[in-house]
């Protein structure tokens, strides 16, 4: 990653934001200062790309809040989104068999796992197992028979622990089932299993070509380990103040807090 050259007013031509802990604040909202300093960079010519874990049905209403009606990438990067139009344009899903395999070969290795599922589509909804424990708000809806997990198309499935934290967890599912899904941690409490491959650099880069645009044109705001993929493959990366420690590692810049306005702090100077 390096940093890149001035063109215009502003030197890049695509801005690709994680949403939660990094352009959202913790009561969901984006601060004024952070709308401003968008909205003045996508004037100066840049694209603004939401790229986050959430699945379309769990970001749509922050999308419409906000008034964003470009690409967004949701899911991990398996989904890319067209916000003006409310419209799905690519979608990958994960192969039910190869999960339940993994599933099985984590469990045998660090014992019975806390489940949730997203479903395919603009309306798939998150199932929810026993003891799986929920951020947030989110809607979801009861999951009460396992068999049910694998009866339509599915994004992601989402594993907790009784006991093991979100960085044990996420070592333990790699080392168990690396070979047949990508796991993901991002956030507290959120550890994916996903299809194998697939990060949120796969659907950037698919939406930057809708564009026309490069990875060497990119900015990317991020705060935890499922953003590395993102960073490695855009021009410069900026980790949020507290963002977690891998991420910190890898990133070219460490900004403010989401608290804090840190996307708009690296906006307004690299507008000036």
């Amino acid at each position: 990653m390096s940093a890149a050259s001035p063109s215009g007013t502003f030197p890049y031509k695509l801005i690709a934001t994680d949403l939660d802990g990094t352009l959202l604040r913790s009561d969901e909202s984006v601060s004024q200062r952070t709308r401003d300093a968008l909205a003045a960079a996508t004037a100066a010519g840049a694209a603004h790309i939401v790229v986050t874990g959430r699945a379309v049905p769990w970001t749509r209403h922050i999308l419409d809040d906000l008034g964003y009606e470009g690409l967004a990438v949701c899911g991990q990067g398996a989904q890319v989104y067209d916000a003006g139009a409310h419209r799905l344009l690519t979608s990958v899903t994960l192969d039910r068999q190869l999960a339940g395999v993994a599933l099985a070969k984590i469990e045998a290795e660090i014992g019975p796992l806390y489940l949730a599922a997203g479903r395919d589509g603009l309306e798939g909804e998150v199932l929810v197992g026993p003891g799986y424990a929920v951020t947030g708000t989110l809607p979801s809806t009861p999951l009460r028979d396992v068999s049910d997990l694998w009866a339509a198309p599915l994004n992601k499935i989402y594993i907790q622990h009784p006991q093991l934290s979100d960085d044990e967890l996420a070592d333990a599912a790699r080392e168990a089932a690396g070979g047949f899904v990508t796991v993901a941690m991002a956030g507290e409490g959120i550890v994916e299993l996903l299809p194998l491959g697939l990060s949120k650099a796969t659907g950037l880069s698919l939406a930057a070509r809708r564009l026309g645009l490069k990875a060497a044109d990119t900015i990317a705001f991020g705060d935890m380990p499922n953003d590395i993929p993102m960073f490695a493959w855009a021009s410069r990366g900026v980790a949020m103040a507290d963002a977690h420690e891998e991420l910190r590692a890898v990133a070219d810049e460490v900004t403010s807090s989401n608290e804090e306005d840190g996307i708009a702090v690296v906006l307004e100077r690299l507008l000036a």
